[in-house]
């Protein structure tokens, strides 16, 4: 037997477990790609440890021809006037047909599966938001797009929508190939300027400097994730030690957090408001964030009783990072950011429905938090791992709250302050890549009717988003600890 070879029952020659049925008790999950089980990286955080696939195997290629031309064609948003003839016959194409492909063999590789709910999500929103308004209340996706993405769904438990993960974390390549590890240099994260896109709405370079502009957050965030594992091990010991180590990493925790708004407020150097507002944006919407309401109609799903009919339809959002999710729940600030008072009055759900029979109405769901429902869109082992940390059995903040040591206190509220901070900047963001176009004279996106400007400042996630991100940012600076003493 060749030393290298691995027996046939080792763990890493077993198949992908089906996530629709669970990984089996005392059976390793394979479908991680870092070195456990949350699919967190050292080196890249909950960004993957090696660049994306850039393309399906040729059994699925008629799905990445189809993404291609959709880009090659520069579709138009199917509510711009003056739309020709040439164009709107052009979104016919997307429809297919596309000869029958078989998913069964892609739930060997999460890989595969991540590329695939990318081609396929991104084949959609090119669809449905190419095809021009019209009187009817439902824009009926065909099923040779719905059927083998809803497969895919249930493997990667996502919902049938582009998400943060489909164009921040798995949408990118390096510009050049990095140096190759050895044993004294140790093969090192992307550099934060090597960094490119795979896919885009608009060809812009506006519309990937706002995807990147993300992933370089995510890839900065390293370190806080780093000094968040550095903390909890501190607190386990619980000595003065501990404590002096631990005010250390809060307030270099603080400064990460920092550097994340800088990171943020760059993206001004590269996407300019107008043409993320009225080309880029309306591109990932969701079901819930348009403003023309319409229905969206999964056909196929009475030929497939195993698939159900989508519930979570929102376009894709900043609150779908897993890392800003983590920092409030490190922190111990979920109490306050993910109240359940902070819905967002986002638009009732579901809006999707089967060709079949609609879903019941979203009004008898329970009340959550926005960012709380966000998590269903993050990939399911970041869920997790923002699971396990909400379990830490000695939080950072209970133990400060204790009030032994002032100093430590002031690191807390340092990085608590920091995060308030953060979330300032995103609504001065917010103010002028959304809020400030939508009060110009012709701002609204071209060809906008009653029902767009009555919409205008809802977020691509379904939020009142105005309301909702001032809420946020005040129930987070709620979250300082005043030292009593």
């Amino acid at each position: 037997m060749d030393l290298f070879e691995l027996l046939s029952d080792h763990f890493l020659n077993l198949p992908r477990p089906n996530a629709e049925l669970g990984v089996p008790a005392g059976i390793v999950d394979t479908t991680t790609l870092a070195a456990h089980d949350f699919d967190v990286d050292t080196r890249t955080g909950f960004m993957p440890p090696q660049p994306p696939l850039t393309r399906l195997p040729e059994q699925w290629e008629s799905w990445e021809r189809a993404l291609d031309d959709a880009r090659a064609q520069k579709l138009q948003l199917g509510g711009k006037p003056g739309v020709s003839e040439e164009e709107k016959n052009s979104v016919g194409l997307m429809a297919g047909p596309y000869p029958g492909v078989s998913t069964s063999e892609l739930n060997q590789s999460e890989l595969m599966l991540r590329r695939a709910h990318h081609v396929l999500t991104w084949i959609m929103h090119f669809y449905i938001h190419s095809v021009p308004p019209s009187s009817s209340a439902e824009i009926r996706i065909p099923a040779p797009i719905t059927i083998p993405l809803l497969q895919i769904c249930a493997q990667l438990q996502l919902p049938p929508v582009v998400t943060y993960s489909d164009d921040v974390l798995y949408n990118w390549a390096l510009k050049s190939p990095p140096s190759e590890p050895t044993d004294t240099a140790p093969q090192l994260a992307p550099a934060l300027d090597n960094l490119r896109s795979l896919t885009l709405f608009t060809g812009t370079k506006d519309e990937e400097e706002f995807y990147l502009t993300s992933a370089r957050m995510e890839l900065r965030g390293v370190e806080a994730l780093e000094l968040m594992r550095a903390t909890m091990d501190e607190l386990f010991v619980g000595d003065a030690i501990a404590y002096r180590r631990t005010t250390r990493y809060l307030h270099a925790l603080a400064r990460v957090i920092d550097d994340l708004t800088v990171l943020l407020l760059s993206v001004r150097d590269g996407c300019r408001p107008d043409v993320f507002y009225n080309d880029i944006r309306p591109w990932f919407r969701g079901a819930d964030s348009s403003s023309e309401r319409r229905k969206w109609v999964f056909e196929g799903l009475e030929e497939h009783p195993e698939l159900a009919a989508p519930t979570e339809l929102s376009g894709t959002s900043a609150a779908q990072s897993s890392l800003v999710h983590a920092l409030d729940i490190f922190l111990g600030v979920d109490e306050y950011s993910h109240s359940n008072s902070l819905t967002g009055d986002y638009a009732p759900r579901p809006t999707a429905s089967s060709s079949a029979s609609a879903s019941a109405s979203g009004s008898d769901r329970p009340k959550i938090s926005f960012l709380t429902r966000m998590q269903a869109y993050m990939p399911r082992h970041h869920r997790n791992f923002l699971r396990h940390l909400s379990a830490d059995p000695r939080p950072v903040r209970d133990t400060v709250m204790e009030g032994k040591d002032a100093e430590l206190m002031d690191a807390y509220n340092a990085a608590v302050t920091s995060l308030k901070l953060f979330r300032d900047a995103h609504i001065r963001i917010v103010a002028l890549y959304i809020i400030g176009p939508s009060r110009k004279i012709g701002g609204e996106p071209v060809g906008a009717n009653e029902a767009e400007k009555k919409a205008l400042l809802k977020g691509t996630g379904g939020t009142d988003l105005v309301k909702f991100l001032k809420g946020v940012r005040d129930r987070t600076a709620e979250a300082v600890i005043e030292n009593e003493n």
